[in-house]
């Protein structure tokens, strides 16, 4: 194999990042540097781009990877990806050529790519027969009780009928869906969102993609509006948050700069307020939320608090379609309504200096923080849920860092419970038919297997379901509430179903690694045992 020598800085920094990895540099033969740029472009770019921003295959970006460990990485590499595309390299490349190829996907790509209103146009396909399909399922089951379940391990989909139990229907996804599917108003189409920053629109009565668009580099999710009119898309890369119409056409841009236009932020979440009629964006670099309102006869917004003319503040902005700011404390990472949309809960992550970062509601109207959220750890807000105890309007939620579930009154935002959990979980999930709450532990390495099963009226954990030495993970329950369905998160998985009432299994159904599962019914109504 024909080798390149570099100079020395460029072959000590080759090195280096090798040796982050933990990896044998010296097994490269002697006196030569090993190319990887160059093994990229021979082996990778075809399928992946030639600046790794992804083409039939993913994108190969270090913003993209931050839920591939490295271990798995070389796995890849070396073995390919079963049911995909992807093919292994262990009998053409060296050990050290997999290896730096594996160091050099996750440097970051220089300079630092950029994703253009023409390159979101550009990107975008739509099937103009679309509107000639029929406007009623072409298959027998409830429509409002189905469950679109994503199956990570072979980035795939499957629909299954809620009542039976059974498959309806399974088709090939984008690469690492992320941030949850979210469903127009009549429950037809649902919107998937990708890492790499692909919208897909599906219509599930037809079966068949409406319309793709990459909205970015690297997403995080998606929303759609309480009309069904927009779709809008939270960027890490770029740092942007792009509203689109139902069909994907590109409409706005917003870069997610501070008001002074000195700080760029990643955009971390967007989420629908339905009774606001707008979109509530978080802003991971910047300590502001903004509210970007899709009502024509939204108010004009002036920039600030108060208003300085030299920042032309004292100009008012058209309140339609443009974000109006709210200064926060510390920016936020996730978060979560109240039942009148009024209020946010919000949290970060720790900063990495000790400092515990504390959760704040903030209040839209007046565009500031209220209060602290008395949740110590780091608090999962995006999964939690609401619901009524001892008369009184209570929050939930799980902890990624701690085995409990914090539960916080919803009126004077004081402490009601800390509940103790077998270990950190990710989800939680009830049903407003439902006594129950199911919290897992997946972010544990002892208690990753076992759901824990919450009395909302005495909250107290009543019940424990486990799959030993499995992963078992997001629960979502039927549309009347009376069965719950749990991700048994492994390659050769499946969706596990439990009577809710009594917590016996019922039935199994086999799934590729389904990471999570989404009832048409509950995330239309909104039910306050689902996410947002």
């Amino acid at each position: 194999m024909k080798t390149i020598l570099l100079k020395t800085p460029l072959k000590l920094a080759l090195a280096a990042a090798i040796a982050s990895l933990g990896l044998d540099y010296a097994r490269a033969e002697p006196g030569a540097a090993i190319d990887a740029s160059g093994l990229y472009q021979q082996y990778c770019a075809s399928c992946h781009g030639a600046q790794r921003l992804g083409g039939m295959g993913p994108a190969l970006l270090p913003e993209s990877l931050e839920r591939l460990r490295k271990p798995e990485a070389l796995k890849v590499i070396s073995q390919g990806r079963a049911a995909t595309q992807m093919q292994g390299f262990a009998e053409r490349l060296q050990e050290a050529e997999i290896k730096a190829l594996a160091a050099y996907i996750y440097q970051p790509v220089t300079p630092a790519p950029q994703w253009s209103d023409a390159d979101i146009s550009a990107s975008r396909r739509f099937d103009v027969s679309s509107s000639t399909w029929p406007a009623r399922p072409q298959w027998r089951a409830d429509p409002m009780n189905l469950f679109v379940v994503v199956e990570g391990g072979d980035h795939h989909v499957s629909l299954v009928d809620g009542d039976k139990f059974e498959p309806i229907h399974r088709f090939a996804s984008r690469f690492a869906l992320h941030g949850g599917p979210k469903f127009s108003p009549d429950g037809r189409y649902v919107y998937f969102g990708s890492r790499d920053g692909w919208i897909s629109k599906y219509d599930l009565w037809n079966l068949k993609l409406v319309a793709e668009v990459r909205a970015g580099l690297n997403m995080r999710n998606v929303a759609v509006s309480a009309d069904g009119r927009w779709v809008m898309a939270a960027n890490y890369l770029p740092h942007t948050a792009v509203l689109f119409d139902a069909d994907l056409n590109l409409v706005k841009r917003f870069d997610a700069k501070s008001l002074d236009g000195q700080q760029s932020s990643r955009v971390s979440a967007v989420y629908d307020a339905a009774p606001r009629h707008s979109f509530v964006v978080a802003l991971k670099d910047v300590a502001e939320l903004w509210e970007i309102s899709y009502d024509e006869g939204a108010a004009p917004i002036h920039d600030g608090l108060v208003h300085d003319y030299r920042m032309g503040e004292a100009l008012a902005k058209p309140g339609y379609l443009n974000p109006r700011r709210t200064p926060l404390e510390e920016a936020l990472d996730d978060f979560f309504f109240d039942d009148s949309y009024r209020h946010v809960l919000g949290a970060a992550r720790p900063r990495g200096d000790g400092e515990a970062m504390l959760g704040q509601v903030v209040n839209l109207d007046v565009r500031r923080k209220i209060a602290t959220l008395p949740i110590a750890g780091m608090p999962h807000l995006g999964s939690g849920i609401s619901f009524n105890w001892q008369g009184r309007r209570v929050m939930a939620s799980p902890n990624l860092k701690d085995g409990r579930i914090s539960v916080v009154d919803m009126k004077d935002w004081s402490a009601v419970r800390e509940i103790a959990t077998p270990g950190p979980g990710f989800f939680m999930r009830s049903h407003a038919r439902s006594r129950y709450a199911w919290a897992d532990s997946m972010m544990s390495a002892g208690a990753k297997d076992t759901l824990s099963i919450i009395d909302k009226q005495t909250l107290e954990v009543v019940a424990q379901v486990r799959e030993p030495g499995k992963t078992l993970a997001h629960v979502e329950f039927t549309k009347d509430g009376r069965h719950v369905l749990a991700s048994l998160w492994e390659m050769d998985g499946a969706l596990i179903v439990y009577d809710a009432a009594n917590f016996k299994e019922v039935k199994r159904v086999p799934m590729s690694k389904p990471v999570g599962k989404y009832n048409v019914w509950n995330k239309i109504s909104r039910d306050e045992g689902t996410s947002h």
